[in-house]
């Protein structure tokens, strides 16, 4: 139980922090939303609680792949002022993509 609630205490840590910083400064902001924070501290914790290297190096590969297919999301936020799309459309046309991207490389691979 204390492993799900430090894990829950630490990424709402990071999430709020990006957050606060992104207001103040976009850079440092998108700086450390590219930081794999989140990748590394789920793979030390799972490396603690299971000590399972097979299933972290799965997690890590599969990661390594999903990364860059994630990545279109970013695509209509990044251009929403040069299209005229308010937040929540730019948000939900990248969620489409990148559940697009995703979806179409879980679909087409084997497990």
């Amino acid at each position: 139980m204390w492993w799900i609630i430090i894990k829950t205490a630490i990424a709402a840590a990071i999430i709020v922090a990006v957050s606060e910083v992104s207001h103040r400064q976009p850079r440092l902001g998108a700086f450390l939303l590219t930081l794999p924070i989140i990748s590394l501290i789920a793979l030390v914790m799972s490396w603690q609680q299971h000590r399972d290297l097979p299933a972290i190096s799965r997690l890590a590969r599969e990661t390594l792949i999903l990364v860059p297919l994630g990545l279109p999301f970013f695509v209509p936020l990044a251009f929403a002022q040069c299209f005229r799309l308010d937040f929540w459309l730019a948000f939900v046309i990248g969620l489409a993509l990148a559940i697009a991207t995703i979806g179409l490389w879980l679909w087409l691979t084997p497990t």
